[in-house]
């Protein structure tokens, strides 16, 4: 396929010589200009011409955009219907509006202003018949979206087990986001969906969206691009009726998006785009940080202004977060400074290393009660995670010691969708007279039970006054239901009285899992190729590893009932726990992000996929979450994880090694790492201060894996002095390798199955 940034029969953007600016208002700049700073003012009143900000955190982006609008228009350079402004969420386009109408007043109505999305609508409303639709179109939601995708792999006889109609759904969604209609796909990844039928799907999903007349959100800028490309006469309107355009976020743009934007810029060229390619973090979601790195390519006229005076954060938080950045290459670079006069230099941002994920939670909700002591405003406060999983000890933590917290992006732990299923399936173990819990996973996974089946054992269950775990005991004995559906019930109460026999001599953690494998709900997520699918796999897996705190079922699910009816702090100020992802545009007084360690953050499975380009991004992430600190950071990492009832080991992430020596302070009192130019290490210090003489591990049938004797061993702590190349050792999670690199107390080992790993020598044994 040919380049997707390459626009057909469009000639490439030239340098063109100045268009004439229009007449100047007779005016002196107004207060709301002369307040800016020299490199803000500059990116108001260079309106001319293409120009790029890169707009550092906290530096103004959104004031300079707003400033800007109101200068164009102060100065009649465009009446207001004449200036377009783009940003991605409703709320920065209602923000945006109102700042522009405190500067100029009511004419500010008239600037198109507003999301991608919605200024796409108003364009195909007027020109809807032009790409086969009426001006009426519906905008379909996602559960419509999948509704009727489902309806045409059903005709086309495609296995929606095998192939789920959201995996297909998705890939849909990422080939309208590089702007590519099913005659345009080639070969690009998803292509081989379903046997390779994945382009057919999307044909026939199209066709079918136009007989209903309607579009899902991914239309609304295709539809525009396919306006543009075979309307000439529509692109030139809109050409010559946008005289400036602005983008805000533009680094989070994607493909469709970058070629819209360079559509409708070709005539007057007066785009300026405000962006920071060091806070470009949602690839995931279709963003191309590339778009903003070729700009100056793009526009080899362009005009590129630096924001780099930061309102937000301490001079030593600035330089921490500037120094890690700085090993990012793929940026255009700038480096923050304090734009804020009399501000102290600040705290150093403090570095902790814990034993495990227990005392992380502890420590770290123990400063946080420390604060509130203090007079800190605890909605001043944040906890940053790089996935939903971790969120688990912390709720827990909170709770219990009873700081009031909410979670921003998502449900709290125990709210969400899986861990529900999860606990209804322990709630029917435990009591199966919960007919609640019994509708609510009765077929999940599915097993076959249509609405009319559970309607009947409803109806039975009324009738003879029984609970509809019984009632669909006795109907499976029946001939009242289909053969298929009398098999299933009779199946799944086998199950429940086989996990509930479990009780009495089984942990609570070891029930779970194995009734999440068993029932096939592991599987189910494992099959579902959701992008959520895999958080919510990895949410599971800390939902049974936080069971293994507790002595049995009944326990367990009183706590959780008490957590969810809690509503005593509704509405109270609290602790704001959310992942970095979430955190992007806020800020907070004090901010504290946990597990900072190799395959968390950087996230492993993003750096399997996408390999140095995941780990800019993530870089990239960790950033964020710095720089969303005003006066405080802290960062902490633990030695050990338990991960899905697993103990594993762990080093601390390089993000740690890359932060500067000089606004870092290490918590050395712990003993957990050794001198700053050797790097972080020692954790084995810690091990053997715990365990009398060294690391502790479980036995079990597998290095790492808990077994059922609950027996332990100790094993002697090896020195790293006392490793040399060429060494043969052991791992408790890798196995056996060669030591081939000795950083200090961090060992470069060959494994013989597991690949090449950095581990620390506390880790490994001697093997001969």
């Amino acid at each position: 396929m040919s380049d997707p940034f390459e626009l057909s029969d469009d000639p490439p953007f030239e340098p063109l010589a100045p268009r004439p600016a229009a007449p100047a208002a007779p005016t002196a700049p107004p207060v709301w200009v002369e307040k800016l700073n020299p490199e803000q003012r500059q990116a108001v009143e260079t309106t001319e011409g293409p120009v790029l900000v890169l707009s550092g955190a906290g530096t103004g982006k959104t004031r300079v955009l707003t400033t800007r609008v109101g200068w164009i228009l102060l100065q009649r350079r465009a009446r207001p219907w004449q200036v377009l402004a783009v940003t991605f969420t409703n709320r920065a386009a209602r923000e945006m509006r109102e700042r522009v109408m405190q500067l100029i007043g009511p004419s500010a109505e008239a600037v198109w202003l507003g999301t991608f999305h919605a200024l796409s609508v108003r364009i195909l409303r007027r020109n809807a018949e032009l790409v086969g639709l009426k001006s009426n179109f519906t905008i379909l939601d996602s559960d419509d979206q999948i509704r009727l995708l489902k309806q045409i792999m059903e005709a086309e006889s495609i296995d929606s087990k095998k192939w789920p109609a959201q995996g297909l759904m998705g890939v849909i969604q990422r080939w309208k986001d590089r702007g590519l209609t099913p005659d345009k796909v080639g070969g690009e990844g998803g292509s081989d969906y379903a046997n390779g039928r994945a382009v057919a799907m999307y044909k026939a999903y199209q066709e079918r969206l136009k007989t209903l007349n309607a579009a899902d959100f991914g239309d609304l800028l295709l539809h525009c691009l396919t306006l543009f490309q075979t309307r000439p006469d529509i692109l030139e309107e809109y050409q010559e009726q946008f005289h400036y355009v602005l983008v805000d976020e533009y680094q989070d743009t994607n493909v469709a998006q970058y070629l819209w934007l360079r559509l409708l810029t070709q005539k007057h060229r007066n785009l300026c785009c405000v962006g920071d390619d060091d806070q470009s973090i949602y690839s995931w979601r279709g963003a191309e940080v590339g778009n903003i790195l070729r700009f100056e390519k793009d526009f080899p006229d362009a005009k590129v202004i630096r924001l780099e005076r930061n309102y937000r954060s301490t001079p030593t938080i600035l330089a921490a977060a500037s120094h890690l950045i700085a090993h990012n290459e793929g940026r255009l670079g700038k480096t923050l400074r304090t734009g804020l006069d009399g501000i102290e230099q600040g705290a150093p941002i403090k570095v902790r290393g814990v034993w495990d994920g227990a005392e992380e939670a502890r420590w770290l909700v123990g400063e946080i009660e420390a604060l509130q002591r203090a007079g800190h405003p605890l909605d001043q406060i944040a906890i940053l995670v790089r996935a939903g999983f971790q969120m688990l000890e912390f709720e827990e933590r909170l709770i219990t010691t009873g700081v009031p917290y909410r979670v921003v992006g998502g449900p709290r732990f125990y709210e969400r969708l899986e861990i529900r299923d999860a606990v209804a399936y322990l709630r029917l173990i435990q009591q199966p007279e919960d007919d609640l819990a019994f509708e609510r996973i009765i077929n999940k996974p599915k097993r076959g039970l249509g609405e009319t089946t559970i309607q009947k054992v409803h109806i039975l269950a009324r009738a003879q006054g029984v609970s509809m775990m019984e009632a669909s005991m006795r109907m499976s004995e029946t001939d009242e239901l289909r053969p298929q559906a009398r098999t299933a019930l009779a199946g799944f109460a086998r199950d429940m009285e086989r996990w509930r026999s479990l009780r009495e001599t089984v942990p609570p953690a070891e029930i779970a899992a194995q009734v999440l494998e068993e029932s096939g709900y592991i599987e189910m997520w494992q099959k579902d190729k959701s992008p959520e699918a895999p958080g919510r796999l990895d949410n599971l897996k800390e939902f049974v590893s936080g069971l293994d705190e507790w002595e049995n079922l009944g326990g367990f699910l009183d706590h959780v009932s008490l957590v969810m009816e809690n509503d005593a702090n509704a509405g109270e100020a609290g602790v704001t726990l959310m992942t970095l992802h979430s955190a992007k545009g806020l800020e907070f007084d004090t901010v504290f992000m946990p597990g900072w360690e190799e395959d968390i953050f950087p996230n492993r499975r993003a750096l399997d996929e996408s390999g140095e380009k995941a780990l800019e991004e993530e870089r990239r992430l960790a950033y964020v979450g710095i720089t969303r600190a005003r006066r405080r950071a802290f960062i902490s990492f633990a030695a050990n994880r338990r991960v899905y009832n697993q103990w594993q080991s762990s080093i601390p992430s390089r993000f740690v090694d890359e932060l500067p020596k000089e606004n870092i302070e290490q918590d050395a009192d712990q003993g957990l790492y050794g001198s700053r130019g050797g790097g972080w290490s020692g954790f084995g210090e810690s091990a053997a201060a715990r365990s009398g003489a060294g690391i502790s591990r479980r036995l079990g049938s597998d290095y790492g894996e808990f077994g059922k004797t609950g027996a332990w061993e100790t094993q002697e702590r090896v020195g790293a002095n006392e490793f040399r190349i060429g060494d043969r050792v052991f791992h408790q999670k890798f196995g056996y390798g060669i030591v081939e690199g000795i950083d200090d107390s961090k060992l470069d080992i060959a494994f013989e199955k597991a690949g090449r790993k950095k581990v620390l020598d506390s880790f490994v044994e001697p093997s001969k």
